[in-house]
């Protein structure tokens, strides 16, 4: 009965999404926010975090729901931007649209860029539609779950989620570990709530009252994106871009029919994928594209231009990406670091995040569902008749990009504490970041560390206090052991040789790209 009570409060749930969303300011945040997003996306090698950091302290001055609408849009807008570089430039606008290139480009090369643009902008709007939908039918009974958890179900479930974050993230598990203690670290600069003290603080009272999440944010992921393809050279910036002319949008029947079941199975595997923590797009669009494969009566023409190679993962891309805002919406645990920038930008905005929002601040929760659904049809409405401009976009050269983007950046992070100090620390995150990407450690962890890391010691300091100082009670609650248990397995399966092996090979593309 409570099932059908729950779907019963959906409809009219959904109304009061659509009302909150299709106000004529809430349209513009959305609009705003896929078409920045498209543009950063279609821009090679930046990516969603990268996009969210920089563009960040453009929400700051928005009401709460205008600014999450925006952001939620300039991720997916980024998601489907990295597909248009990946068929046209054979250059992938961000990691998860790697796959794209493979048999996208090839298409491009035949004459077909059209069908493959097209049947990319359908399989993401059909995985994006999907995943909204099962967001709204398993968000409200995931936060009454949640409502119930203690403090140290709370703690266990954060240790679980940065675990599986450092499973799951590219190269070395022992770099991504450490990732996870140097986020932890940061997390705790400042002064102690309980007593007073300074941590970490070196006598800068600048400090005191912690790192600024925009900071850290803007320095690991916009910064040193930076510097980092500024590092590449002229060589691996060069584009080849395409000459034939772009005509026929609309791919044949036969296409089509081929790539339906790609498209489904790529949102079945991407919403999936999206769930977990540290999983994501990227791997959700390499392991659609092995299904596909296996899956395809003739695997002669992948890496051909087969339509398949393109369909399975943008779906599953973009599936992967709504799905994200499942743990984080009902639980206020980030799936990956992505989501973390998001749960950054609440705080910003006062809103404390976790499975209160539901029920303190609905037009909030299902505002963001309605615009989804928006902010999926204007990607499609939008970009197909846009793709000249794309291509023109990509002709500017990167040297002439990368000053207007640092001013932005320069000017979004004084705005928040007006403090010339968080210039100089963003400076110090950026090359923190340029280095962490020469020795090939992954800081994704870093950021869901940063974020989760105070929450993680206020939950273990409240279990404490409750329990007596007893630390059993994270094992004798059910619920709590369950998350420790499951943890333990996630690193016994990570030390297991075989598994580890599988596991490199499987991301070894992905870093190597």
């Amino acid at each position: 009965m409570e099932g059908f009570e729950g779907l019963a409060q959906l409809f009219p749930n959904l109304m009061l999404g659509f009302q909150t969303a299709v106000t004529v300011q809430n349209l513009g945040y959305c609009f705003a926010g896929v078409f920045l997003g498209t543009i950063v996306g279609v821009l090679p090698g930046i990516g969603p975090l990268a996009a969210i950091a920089m563009l960040l302290p453009a929400t700051f001055n928005l009401p709460p729901v205008g600014a999450l609408i925006m952001l939620a849009g300039i991720y997916y807008g980024t998601q489907y931007g990295g597909s248009t570089t990946a068929i046209l430039v054979n250059l992938p606008g961000e990691s998860a649209s790697v796959v794209t290139c493979i048999d996208g480009y090839q298409m491009a090369k035949n004459g077909r860029a059209g069908p493959a643009l097209a049947i990319a902008a359908v399989g993401s709007f059909f995985a994006g539609t999907v995943c909204t939908l099962i967001i709204a039918v398993a968000g409200p009974p995931l936060a009454e779950v949640a409502l119930k958890f203690g403090a140290p179900e709370y703690f266990s479930l954060m240790v679980m989620g940065l675990i599986a974050s450092a499973v799951l993230a590219h190269g070395s598990l022992l770099k991504a570990i450490a990732m996870i203690f140097l986020g932890l670290i940061f997390g705790i600069v400042g002064t102690d709530v309980n007593s007073g003290m300074s941590r970490f603080t070196f006598g800068a009272s600048g400090l005191a009252d912690g790192l600024s999440f925009v900071v850290v944010a803007m320095g690991l992921f916009g910064f040193a994106e930076i510097l980092s393809n500024l590092g590449k050279g002229k060589d691996a910036q060069h584009r080849e871009l395409l000459t034939k002319k772009i005509h026929g949008l609309m791919p044949t029947w036969h296409d089509i029919k081929i790539s339906i079941g790609s498209i489904m199975r790529g949102t079945a595997i991407g919403a999936f994928f999206g769930t977990l923590p540290g999983a994501g797009p990227t791997i959700s669009a390499f392991s659609s594209y092995a299904v596909e494969k296996k899956m395809a009566k003739d695997n002669s023409m992948f890496g051909k231009g087969a339509i398949q190679g393109v369909a399975g993962p943008e779906s599953a891309n973009n599936a992967a990406a709504q799905c994200a805002f499942i743990p984080t919406l009902t639980l206020g645990i980030p799936g990956s670091a992505t989501m973390a920038l998001m749960l950054g930008a609440l705080t910003i905005q006062g809103i404390a995040p976790g499975p209160q929002v539901m029920t303190q601040r609905p037009d909030l929760f299902w505002g963001l569902i309605a615009s989804m659904w928006i902010g999926n049809a204007m990607l499609v409405i939008l970009n197909l008749p846009l793709i000249g401009l794309w291509v023109k976009l990509l002709q500017v050269p990167y040297r002439y990009l990368f000053p207007a983007i640092m001013v932005f950046m320069a000017i979004g992070v004084y705005s928040v504490n007006n403090l010339d100090m968080d210039i100089y620390l963003t400076v110090f995150f950026g090359l923190m970041g340029y280095v962490f990407v020469k020795l090939k450690c992954e800081p994704a962890p870093l950021i869901l560390a940063f974020v989760l890391g105070p929450l993680m010691e206020e939950n273990l300091r409240r279990a404490l206090l409750i329990s007596r100082g007893d630390p059993t009670v994270f094992l004798t609650r059910p619920i709590s052991a369950g998350f420790l248990i499951a943890t333990a397995l996630l690193l016994f399966f990570m030390i297991l040789p075989a598994v580890r092996k599988k596991r490199e090979e499987v991301l070894e593309e992905d870093a190597a790209a």
